[in-house]
């Protein structure tokens, strides 16, 4: 994502997401954020991807519209975890952008057994 313009604000690139990523992080039962493999390291080292990869934000009509890709530790209820997190993101957002939150949709990749 470029620069995000909302309300005649302008936020910088990254902004939103780096919001993103410490709210789910912070959601009990992701035990991560994004896609760790080593492949996906590596492009993204070679890509100059940023850090906040699994993570995409877009603007929609009435909100904001995010992307959100999560590992989740084995033996918690998925559709739980998954609520826990569009919970999170949309508080987060809000509380500190001042931006409605319109869909957030998490996509669990993997079950980590940790």
């Amino acid at each position: 994502m470029a620069e995000l313009s909302i309300a005649g604000m302008e936020l910088a690139e990254g902004v939103v997401e780096t919001i993103v990523a410490i709210a789910v992080k912070d959601v009990e039962g992701v035990v991560s954020l994004g896609d760790t493999s080593v492949a996906s390291a590596l492009l993204a080292t070679i890509a100059s991807k940023p850090s906040w990869q699994g993570i995409e934000v877009q603007v929609g009509e009435e909100g904001l519209l995010v992307d959100v890709h999560i590992d989740v530790q084995f033996g918690r209820v998925l559709p739980t975890v998954a609520d826990a997190v569009r919970a999170a993101v949309a508080d987060a957002v809000r509380t500190q952008v001042g931006v409605p939150v319109e869909r957030v949709d998490v996509y669990i990749d993997g079950i980590q057994f940790n």
